[in-house]
């Protein structure tokens, strides 16, 4: 009986319902052979000699593995110890919640995921400590570009606020330091995040970690961990260590301790650059203000002329770049510098987008790495804070028609790390539970899977595979929200069985 980390030389009786599908004449089920990490054969059920293990698919579906092209991976593996606030619905019943939860070994409280943009009360300082008192007590922001701290925290990390509120550079530091915790244990919580994402048919996913993850995760492979692929990025404050070091983006990071079902599996990704801040925390740069505050557009976190130098020297350097922009200003600025300089790589979120730089995404080769769920989670906050502007709010369809590449991810911890709820997202614009929001923008069923994937099933492409308990195809956006996943299959090694 297969078992997680076996070999399979065969995934028998499946039914192709991905890329691949397009060569064969019928939809009855076939075997795909498996050797040296590739599929090698595709023949009718029973056709092949199985020379192994062999995964039994029983006439399920199959699709290539999925990815998450954008993880703050320790900040999700760390997410399970952390209070969740994304229930709170006001300052005082978070900061009053906060007042109950257990400080960790270190003494500090941490909880994660408000959204303080859908309050009727503001966050202060003073509502904080009265609740919270003297023990170090740090609210994340859903967003992650603001952080509330009561004043023990303020003290403890040596910032001021009069408010509490630290908000992009100084939030982003914050995160820094709370994801700073012993390499042993981030190891293990990463360790348990990645075999748990392989139940949701997770191959490979891109970190955007705030650190230096050219020795993180070399670390965790040799250690062990063997769960999916990796593309970590590189941030600008270590732009010349990763030149110095000689990186480039998609070369592989050699593991000399890794075993063999784990060689292969990092490689370098690009230079992350967050050009400007975020919807929630009314930083995203806008070419309208929000509503409640005429002078606020926003704010470009980087300016053209500092944005222009890095991707610059990232492009000589063989670094392709990844640029956060949220707001519609942003994006063009990084369309600009990409124009200016040559650069490859993607824009992250594209969550507001001028229709004239539709074009220029496609025109310059630039992959919109988009967050669907991100759609359905903010449209209140759409409502409320975008309703003056006249860009295309999260688009999907508009970006297809222009002819326009698309990978999808979660922001992870922002959003689940689940593929199918970002494929379920884009399909049917809704959780379930609401009319959809800008229908037009809906995705099919296949453009969908292509934006979550990296292959296909075909001869000579890679052997990572998910073996679904549904046909994506004729499924409802709640049945791929929910899709069980039978098994997963990273370069012909088992990562889940159910």
């Amino acid at each position: 009986m297969t078992a997680i980390g076996d070999s399979v030389s065969m995934v028998r009786a499946v039914r192709i319902a991905g890329p691949g599908r397009e060569f064969l004449i019928d939809d009855e089920p076939v075997d795909l052979q498996i050797a040296d990490g590739l599929i090698v054969d595709i023949a009718p059920t029973g056709a092949l000699r199985a020379a192994g293990e062999v995964l039994d698919a029983e006439g399920a579906w199959a699709i290539p593995g999925l990815w998450d092209n954008h993880v703050h991976t320790v900040q999700w593996a760390l997410a399970s110890e952390r209070e969740p606030l994304d229930t709170m619905t006001s300052a005082a019943e978070a900061a009053s919640h906060m007042a109950r939860v257990v400080p960790l070994p270190d003494g500090r409280r941490i909880g994660s995921g408000f959204r303080d943009a859908l309050w009727l009360d503001s966050p202060t300082l003073e509502v904080l400590d009265r609740a919270t008192g003297s023990v170090p007590t740090y609210l994340i922001n859903a967003d992650v570009h603001s952080v509330w701290l009561n004043s023990a925290a303020l003290r403890r990390e040596g910032f001021a606020s009069t408010d509490g509120m630290l908000r992009e550079d100084d939030a982003f530091e914050i995160s820094r330091r709370l994801n700073a915790v012993d390499p042993e244990h981030v190891d293990r919580a990463v360790r348990t995040a990645g075999e748990r994402a392989a139940t949701r048919g997770v191959t490979g996913l891109v970190d955007f970690d705030m650190a230096w993850n050219a020795d993180a995760w070399p670390r965790r492979v040799a250690d062990g961990f063997a769960a999916h692929r990796v593309e970590f990025a590189v941030y600008p404050a270590d732009l010349q260590r990763a030149i110095a070091a000689g990186l480039r983006t998609g070369e592989l990071c050699e593991v000399p301790d890794a075993s063999g079902g784990a060689r292969g599996l990092i490689r370098v990704g690009p230079l992350k650059v967050i050009t400007d801040g975020s919807l929630g925390t009314r930083t995203a740069a806008c070419s309208h203000a929000y509503p409640d505050d005429p002078h606020n557009h926003g704010a470009l976190n980087v300016q053209p002329d500092e944005l222009f130098d890095l991707l610059l020297t990232a492009t000589g350097a063989g670094l392709g770049v990844a640029l956060h922009a949220i707001g519609d200003r942003a994006t063009t600025a990084a369309l600009d510098a990409i124009t200016l300089t040559g650069a490859t790589g993607t824009i992250e979120h594209a969550q507001l987008v001028r229709h004239a730089d539709l074009a220029r995404f496609a025109r310059l080769g630039v992959i919109a790495s988009v967050q669907p769920q991100h759609a359905l989670d903010d449209r209140d906050l759409v409502s409320r804070l975008w309703s003056e502007q006249t860009s295309i709010g999260y688009p999907l369809a508009s970006l297809r028609d222009a002819g326009v590449e698309i990978r999808f991810g979660s922001d992870a911890p922002v959003a689940p790390l689940d593929p199918w709820q970002a494929i379920a997202a884009a399909v049917s614009r809704t959780d379930g539970e609401r009319e959809p929001w800008h229908p037009e923008e809906r995705l099919r069923i296949d453009d969908a899977v292509a934006a979550s994937i990296r292959s296909s099933l075909r001869p000579g492409e890679v052997a990572d595979i998910v073996v679904c308990g549904k046909d994506p195809q004729t499924a409802t956006g709640e049945q791929l929200r929910t899709m069980p996943v039978a098994g997963t299959v990273l370069a012909g090694r088992l990562t889940h069985i159910s």
